[in-house]
């Protein structure tokens, strides 16, 4: 990096799967990062696999705003500044489901933690690098291959996702004068408990179950340090990362 103090990074959705491996991985480079997740056992979890790394756990829902102005607050109290986000709550809500089953409660529900909660973790972020010395930092958003193409069935996560791309790409552009650089990563099949179905079956777009291939979560983690570690005079607009055989290129 530019600037070596710069390896403050606050990472949501810490507490699981691609957000805790990003974490781990993080703080084994020797980043002090700030945990942050719905569940305080699940976070203090992660931070027991980087024993010794400087990490704090903050519970935080996402989808509220006290919540996450006071994930921040306690990131530059402890830490003095923040150089990365990784923006990587979320839920893929109610599975399965029929658009025209689908409940608005389950709709708004994934709304807000995708989207409204993305925004309101990148907003902290940008006022916080905007105004510290010195300015700058980089935040990385969690996409998905939704963010291009849609499995059946997925409106909710879908949407949001393909709306987290417009909001990567105003925010990236929105940063320049203040050296923010702001990025996107979209995953395919890493294997978590969250994508543990995809080996036993997934509805594909012709209406049949297959089994899909999944990949180590651990190339995701490395793929984020790599983005994060750039100078901020460089950025990675949009990175996949996907399982090679996956049915993406050409998905139904």
């Amino acid at each position: 990096m530019t600037d070596r103090h710069a390896q403050i990074a606050v990472v949501t959705g810490a507490g699981s799967g691609i957000g805790r491996a990003v974490a781990v991985e993080l703080l084994r480079a020797g980043w002090s990062v700030a945990l942050a997740g719905r569940h305080t056992a699940t976070l203090e979890e992660t931070a027991a696999l980087a024993p010794g790394a400087a990490a704090i756990v903050v519970r935080t829902d996402v989808a509220r705003p006290d919540d996450v102005t006071e994930l921040f607050a306690a990131t530059v109290r402890r830490f003095g500044r923040l150089d990365l986000l990784f923006n990587n709550a979320g839920t893929f809500g109610p599975g399965g489901v029929p658009v025209e089953d689908l409940a608005y409660e389950a709709w708004k529900h994934v709304v807000d933690t995708n989207l409204n909660g993305a925004f309101l973790c990148a907003q902290a972020a940008y006022r916080q690098m905007k105004d510290q010395r010195p300015q700058g930092g980089r935040i990385i958003n969690n996409g998905s291959i939704s963010a291009h193409t849609p499995r059946p069935h997925s409106a909710p996560y879908t949407a949001t996702k393909h709306a987290l791309t417009g909001l990567t790409k105003a925010l990236s552009l929105d940063g320049r004068p203040y050296r923010i650089a702001v990025g996107q990563i979209d995953i395919g099949n890493a294997a978590t408990e969250m994508t543990a179905r995809m080996e036993s079956g997934a509805l594909q777009a012709n209406g049949e179950v297959a089994s899909e291939p999944t990949m180590d979560v651990a190339d995701v983690a490395r793929t984020v340090r790599h983005m994060a570690e750039l100078p901020l005079e460089a950025n990675v607009q949009f990175a996949t990362v996907l399982a090679t055989a996956m049915p993406y290129v050409g998905r139904g």
